[in-house]
């Protein structure tokens, strides 16, 4: 007799009893999942498992006919008092934070996709699911479908991760995308990804960078075994990317992404070794995979010592994608139920220091609106060298003349690896020179 593996659920085996926080659209497909996929889950569990009810603002509001009206209840205490394993996917940090700590404190583990929530304060979570001997997971918090949580957490847990690279929110990928393939401006890009259903009503979230800084925070405490928020994220969105920024990114050989960055820095005579982790627009080489990524796609690349370069690529959103990832967790969270064990606690053994910004290391194209007259090419270059920054390339173009002021050049200014804080210095000691019209635009250079 050939065994099976993993068992098949036995019929008389205790179903393992699941509550859902929140009915939108992710949550609306965990429930057709667990519907039309009830008998392969049992099987991989070990057990049915039962969802007891779904918590929602308004029971009256309309929807999927998949949810059954007879689970839906605006009593999320109540739900949750009642379930062995509770499913968030409300988002935001309250009620979503109150309800999790009281499963958890009640004995159930809990399955999240609140990358705001574990970014603010994932910490007070684990300790509680630590003490309640319970299971905390949060696979679609980072990165929708991609499996990247349980890599960094699990896979590479013997290895030495030195960065993590990636585009992680699939709303601006999308914007940027756009603005590059048809030349749309930001806010065309923007309303086409709102009709679309890649941005919300109000796409602050998403376009200023805080998605992505909350994942960033979540991959860098993972990633470097060392707490760190949403508050110790560099955080730059896209409002400020122009389709001319974009236009000159072709020119040169590169296109812009908003890219999500956490890297080990070892101490040197610069400074102490540390975290730093940084959200921001950035030039990326054609020739780097990141840059084939398009529309709403997210690819994250993670540096290891051992293992060297690794990329995970994939839908980093949507209703069905997430809805994937929080399948996969409530499957192992359930067969901890029914078998034993726990899943990963949270590792912060190393408690380094998150760095400032300022002293981030990185390539950076600087672009300057100049007098068209001999040698203020070779000026600029001396304010570059008396901060300390290189110069790696330089592109001039003539400028057309506006109606009675002089012929302008436009430089196009690459550089070799500066701190944040020499680039500030010579970006404002650039701006003050006489021959400088206008510092157009300054953007990082990544994937190099």
């Amino acid at each position: 007799m050939t065994a099976q593996y993993p068992p098949a659920a036995a019929p008389d085996r205790t179903p393992v009893r699941v509550a859902l926080l929140g009915c939108g659209v992710v949550g609306t497909e965990v429930v057709r999942l667990l519907t039309t996929q009830a008998d392969d889950l049992a099987a991989r569990v070990g057990a049915p498992l039962h969802l007891v009810g779904i918590a929602v603002r308004n029971t009256a509001t309309p929807r999927d006919p998949v949810v059954d009206p007879a689970l839906v209840t605006e009593d999320a205490e109540s739900l949750v008092d009642a379930a062995d394993v509770v499913v968030e996917v409300v988002g935001g940090i309250e009620p979503a934070r109150s309800l999790l700590l009281r499963a958890i404190r009640g004995g159930a583990s809990v399955v999240t996709a609140n990358k705001a929530l574990l970014a603010e304060d994932g910490p007070t979570l684990y300790a509680a699911a630590d003490a309640a001997g319970v299971d905390v997971y949060f696979e679609a918090a980072v990165a929708g479908a991609i499996p990247l949580v349980r890599p960094v957490r699990e896979s590479l847990t013997g290895d030495r991760v030195r960065r993590v690279l990636g585009i992680v929110n699939g709303t601006t990928n999308f914007v940027l995308d756009r603005m590059a393939s048809d030349g749309l401006d930001f806010d065309a890009a923007v309303a086409e990804a709102q009709q679309l259903g890649y941005a919300e009503a109000d796409p602050t979230a998403d376009v200023e960078g805080y998605d992505a800084a909350a994942k960033a925070a979540i991959l860098a405490s993972l990633a470097f075994h060392t707490r760190v928020s949403l508050a110790d994220v560099d955080r730059q969105g896209i409002t400020a990317v122009t389709a001319e920024d974009v236009a000159w990114a072709a020119r040169t050989g590169h296109v812009v992404k908003l890219l999500a960055i956490a890297e080990h820095r070892p101490a040197d005579g610069d400074g102490p070794e540390g975290v730093q982790v940084r959200v921001h627009p950035a030039l990326v080489p054609t020739a780097h995979p990141l840059a084939g990524v398009r529309g709403a796609f997210n690819a994250v690349f993670v540096e290891a010592e051992a293992a060297g370069e690794l990329m995970f690529y994939g839908r980093g959103a949507g209703g069905a994608p997430t809805a994937s990832a929080v399948l996969g967790d409530l499957v192992s969270a359930a067969r901890h139920r029914v078998h034993g064990g726990r899943g990963p606690a949270e590792s912060f053994y190393a408690d380094l220091p998150v760095l400032p910004a300022r002293s981030a290391r990185t390539r950076y194209q600087i672009r300057i609106d100049v007098t068209d007259r001999p040698g203020v090419l070779a000026q600029v270059a001396t304010v570059l060298a008396e901060h300390g920054v290189s110069i790696e390339a330089v592109r001039q173009s003539a400028e057309p003349a506006e109606a009675g002021r002089a012929t302008l050049a436009r430089l196009v200014i690459t550089t070799h690896e500066a701190t944040e804080a020499a680039l500030s210095a010579t970006v404002a000691a650039i701006a003050e020179h006489d021959s400088v019209r206008e510092v157009v635009s300054v953007l990082r250079v990544e994937g190099v």
